[in-house]
């Protein structure tokens, strides 16, 4: 017979678990630890290593103490001796000020890293970010296309859901329990919970009850008799005694039984108030008690603490108790005879409560303990009244503390004389001498001449001090030496960068912007000259970053400072235009028309070929007045940029501004025939119009420079414009559908073309036109808004509604497209919910933010309204439809004033965008009108 176990009898693979392979877990229970065992003894781990070490042929191991053993004696008691707390040969050495360069270094070094690496890892963060957002969108953004679509169900399709069936039993449920039924409670039960619910208190009857012939009646039920009358009669005895206690306790003055009686007094009607207020007062005592018993349990654990005694003091004042307050803050000092703060609070509660004799014995008690104490004896120098017993005290205080600032200050301070101050200061330099602020003190009380040399001792005596060589800069300045501004800040910048001292980038900024606070801006520029390009290399983005600093200054409205900035910038990049574009604007918001003008010469001369410069220094003396100028400053920007054909419209522009029709024809001519671009052909013919809507020359014009230029969308729509102005509808549709087919990327053009069809009442061509267009150009606000205006212009609503559904899926960020529909497809009371909706879809759209402002104004909520339209403002300045709304609304409801800057931020803006902006702007009838002219236009078309 085989030796070999049956299955069942084997034990179990290691680690095996029963019904793995089904999902099942293994566990272990009590039984299958067993009861608790002591772990391996030493010999045994020591025969184990062993025997680990003779199998990898290794010699024993002395590790975990097996090997080698040490008695508790023999530890090594280097073993856990702190790293920080050196010995031996690093016990005597110090930090000195190339260990502090060193890390500084190290500092700046890392420091510059992390900045160049900044704008990559956020860069990444952000699209890590956006990534996962996008991946794992919230519950409501799935479905909100979803619940859009609920807004276009019908009360008939609400009406015909079915009715979800009972699934759970309930109704079942509630059949059974009404099937239930209910039995009589039996006289037994009610007499049981009669007796139950009795009083303690005993009713005497004069007379029992009993069964007799008058009528008393006598039931009986399952055994048990019931007297009803027994019944009713205890119950009106148990009325009538709580009825005479509480007559009782009211006639005494005590509390009653709840809901029986009252506390109302017949005269007042405010009589429950002063126990309201009683009972908030016992609630505030019993806080300061416990407040007290805490507070005695600190001062008896420790009564060399200050702290517990002030605040024991403090509470006794704060419970009126002004004695016991200062008994206990005598007790304090008496334990902490050391502790300046516990005299110093003693000698208030001494002087606030009129005991100003008290306060200064106690003042001179404190000093007696504590005469190194700046506090105390300033403290004693403000309890007296004249000004010679203030002297002696700081007289006093500086034999005891030599080396106060602000001892040394409050004696400057009470002196009357500038000699006598002067004396006091330079006295105080010569103990003192590494206190900036006496020195600085001292040179502002000296003349110029002897300022400067108060001020170079302060700086050998102090030579990593910015603010000495900031000082001696002023000093030059305030001398009229300007020169030696420039001169004194490059030593001490020079001086600093030896001394390891420098100030960052940043803070010398502010240090400029204080100057220039204070009066001195030469000192500002110097400042900024000097340092500006400090800790930057070249291939830091410098331009940007002065360029945000110079912003930052002028949001500070320190406008010198930015000057500054922009001054060394140009210096650096002489050829940016960028660079000179800031700069001049900062003196045409907050400069004069004079430093404008010589910004701009000087930006021409460097940026020779930037027309934008040439136009705004042309377009300054123009509006300066100076025709002539603007005339040679122009002639000029042609030589410098021949065939330009900014500078060709610019000139155009200031002759037909001007009335000088026939020169401005004649640049025209010359800009087609030298700098002959399709812009030029457009303002050519846009020219011809404003003189004569309907003129045969425009129309030839633009004949001819379709000829040139046949993918020139303006020209095609140009050219219908004239057919539509001679009431030739059937050629301004020939050329509004040649321009399409040439030009099927052009929006305004599909625009023009479906509103003409529409004008002459084709509803279904400027549909099909739509839709061809919206065919060539996909996703476009402007021609799914089109779409939908034009369902609703023909009364046709369901079609607007899916044009509108439509359009949402195709563009659900577009301001545009949601307001219409907020305008025209929702009901007044769901306006609110769908801007919310919308501007979290599309967040800084001016469109969106001008549809709250008019919603709010519809609620009348006008400063909410005004808000909104100034943050469109803001947002797109050159959205000109925002200006006008914005207008149009203080009209009704601003101010003069508040209109006046309004209009004054649009003309200083030129917006040139905008739905009804652009159409009344560019219009012939409005050619030559200024910005405030076209905002009122616009303002009075909105609607």
């Amino acid at each position: 017979m085989s030796g070999r176990k049956d299955f069942l009898s084997q034990p179990a693979p290691e680690n095996y678990v029963a019904g793995l392979g089904r999902g099942a877990t293994g566990f272990t229970t009590r039984s299958d630890l067993g009861p608790a065992r002591e772990g391996p003894s030493e010999e045994q781990i020591k025969e184990a290593l062993a025997k680990r070490a003779a199998a990898l042929g290794t010699a024993a191991p002395t590790a975990y103490g097996v090997g080698k053993k040490r008695g508790d004696d023999e530890a090594d008691e280097d073993q856990f001796q702190d790293a920080e707390n050196e010995e031996g040969l690093f016990a005597m050495g110090n930090y000195d000020r190339e260990d502090d360069e060193a890390d500084r270094i190290y500092q700046a070094v890392d420091e510059r890293m992390d900045k160049r690496r900044k704008a990559r890892r956020e860069a990444r963060e952000r699209a890590q970010r956006e990534d996962y957002e996008a991946k794992n969108p919230k519950i409501q953004q799935q479905f909100a296309d979803l619940k859009r679509a609920l807004g276009t169900v019908s009360d008939e399709d609400w009406a015909s859901i079915p009715e979800v069936g009972d699934l759970t039993g309930k109704n079942r449920r509630n059949k059974q329990n009404e099937r239930q039924r209910f039995y009589a409670v039996p006289d037994s039960v009610l007499a049981g919970a009669r007796d139950s619910t009795q009083l303690g208190t005993e009713v005497q009857e004069d007379g029992m009850m009993t069964d007799a012939p008058d009528g008393t009646a006598n039931d009986q039920t399952d055994g048990t008799v019931t007297n009803f009358a027994d019944i009713g009669a205890a119950r009106s005895k148990v009325m009538q005694v709580r009825l005479d206690a509480a007559a009782q306790a009211q006639s005494n003055g005590t509390d009653s039984v709840a809901g029986t009686s009252t506390s109302i007094d017949p005269k007042g009607y405010l009589t429950s108030l002063t126990k309201t207020e009683l009972k908030a007062g016992e609630v505030q005592l019993g806080d300061i008690k416990r407040a007290r018993v805490l507070l005695e349990s600190v001062i008896k654990r420790n009564p060399r603490h200050g702290p517990g005694w002030i605040a024991a003091a403090r509470l006794e004042e704060y419970a009126g108790k002004v004695q016991a307050a200062q008994n206990v803050i005598r007790r304090g000092t008496e334990m902490c005879p050391k502790s300046e703060d516990v005299w110093l609070e003693a000698i208030r509660l001494s002087q606030t409560h009129g005991n100003n004799h008290n306060a200064k014995i106690l003042a001179a008690k404190a000093i007696e303990n504590n005469d190194r104490s700046v506090k105390l004896w300033i403290e004693a120098m403000h309890l007296e009244q004249q000004s010679v017993a203030k002297k002696r005290v700081l007289r006093k205080a500086l034999d005891h503390n030599p080396n106060s600032v602000a001892i040394w200050k409050e004696a400057v301070n009470l002196e009357e004389d500038p000699n006598d101050a002067k004396l006091l200061l330079a006295k105080a330099t010569e103990i003192i001498p590494l206190s900036v602020e006496l020195w600085l003190a001292l040179a502002r009380l000296e003349t110029p001449e002897q300022a400067q040399v108060v001020l170079n001792k302060a700086r050998k005596a102090v030579p990593a001090s910015f603010e000495i060589w900031i000082a001696a800069a002023r000093l030059q300045e305030q001398t009229g030496q300007t020169q030696m501004v420039f001169r004194v800040m490059e030593r001490g910048i020079k001086a600093l960068a030896r001394e390891s001292a420098m100030l960052k980038r940043e803070e010398w900024i502010t240090q400029a912007e204080i100057c220039e606070q204070e009066g001195a801006p030469l000192t500002c520029q110097a400042i900024i000259k000097e340092t500006l390009g400090w800790s930057l290399d070249e291939d830091d983005d410098r331009k940007q970053i002065w360029l945000d600093d110079a912003k930052a200054s002028i949001n500070r409205g320190r406008y010198e400072t930015a000057r500054a900035i922009y001054a060394y910038a140009i210096r650096v990049f002489y050829n940016r235009k960028s660079v000179w574009l800031a700069a001049a604007d900062l003196e045409r918001q907050h400069g004069t028309k004079q430093a404008l003008w010589e910004v701009l010469e000087k930006a021409v001369e460097s940026c020779p070929t930037s027309e934008v410069l040439w136009m705004q220094l042309a377009r300054e003396k123009w509006q300066a007045g100076d025709i002539d100028e603007a005339r040679r400053v122009l002639g000029t920007a042609f030589q410098a940029n021949p065939g330009n054909e900014d500078i060709w419209l610019a000139a155009v522009k200031l002759e037909a501004d001007n009335g000088e029709t026939e020169k401005a024809r004649e640049l025209l001519k010359e800009a087609r025939e030298q700098a002959g671009t399709d812009r030029v052909w457009v303002k050519s013919v846009a020219f011809e119009r404003q003189l004569k809507k309907d003129s045969d020359d425009a129309l030839a014009l633009v004949n001819e420079g379709l000829q040139i230029y046949p993918k020139a969308a303006k020209l095609w729509m140009m050219k219908g414009q004239i057919y539509e102005a001679r009431n030739m509808l059937p050629q301004a549709r020939e050329a509004y559908n040649t321009g399409t087919r040439a030009c099927s990327q052009s929006v305004p053009l599909w625009l023009l073309l479906s509103r003409l069809e529409e004008r002459m009442g084709v509803l279904v061509k400027a549909r099909s036109t739509l839709e061809r267009a919206r065919l060539a150009v996909k996703k476009n606000p402007e021609l799914w808004t089109e779409s939908v205006r034009l369902e609703y212009r023909a009364k046709n609503m369901a079609a607007a509604n899916q044009k509108m559904a439509q359009a949402l899926q195709e563009c659900p960020t577009s301001g545009l497209v949601w307001s219409e529909r907020i305008w025209h497809l929702e009901q007044r009371t769901q306006r609110k919910p769908r801007i919310l909706e919308a501007i979290q879809k599309a967040e800084n759209d001016p469109i969106l933010f001008v549809t709250a402002a008019r919603i709010f104004w519809g609620e009348r909520k006008l400063d909410k309204a005004d808000s909104w339209f100034q943050k469109a403002a803001i947002l797109d300045p050159d959205y000109g439809d925002t200006w006008a709304w914005w207008y149009k609304f203080l009209v009704q409801h601003g101010t003069d004033e508040r209109r006046e800057e309004v209009v004054a931020r649009c003309v200083q803006t030129e917006p040139k965008h905008g739905e009804m902006w652009a159409a009344v702007r560019k219009h012939p009838d409005n050619a030559g009108k200024s910005v405030e002219e076209v905002l009122k236009i616009v303002a009075a078309r909105l609607e």
